[in-house]
């Protein structure tokens, strides 16, 4: 085991379904969908920090395997503590080469809250 696969953690993709609402409107809802693994880390550098000031708001680097790829706005649960994150980059724009004996990809995200 590497220190990279012991810091991954199970998390749930929230799926969004959009559903019509016999009035011309839809109604949206949330549901589980896959797990995955994943390493959530609190962002800290000092550019970060200014954000998190005036966002209030933390924000996160996650990691998962290359074949995990986060597209920008998809949602999920870490399940260990039921934080819920949104992805705020592209999962294409970081991952390492296929050459690369590392198997790794990462997006930014930002604590989020389900509306209801």
């Amino acid at each position: 085991m590497s220190l990279l696969s012991d810091a991954m953690e199970t998390c749930t993709i929230i799926n969004k379904i959009k559903e019509d609402d016999g009035y011309g409107g839809y109604k949206t809802t949330y549901s589980n969908g896959d797990e995955f693994k994943a390493a959530i880390v609190v962002k800290n550098s000092i550019e970060d920090k200014i954000a998190m000031r005036r966002e209030s708001e933390d924000t996160y680097t996650v990691t998962t395997e290359k074949s995990i790829n986060l597209q920008y706005h998809d949602v999920f649960r870490r399940n260990s503590d039921g934080k819920v994150l949104r992805v705020t980059s592209d999962g294409n724009d970081k991952h390492t080469p296929d050459s690369a004996t590392l198997n790794m990809r990462q997006v930014s995200a930002e604590e989020w809250t389900i509306p209801t």
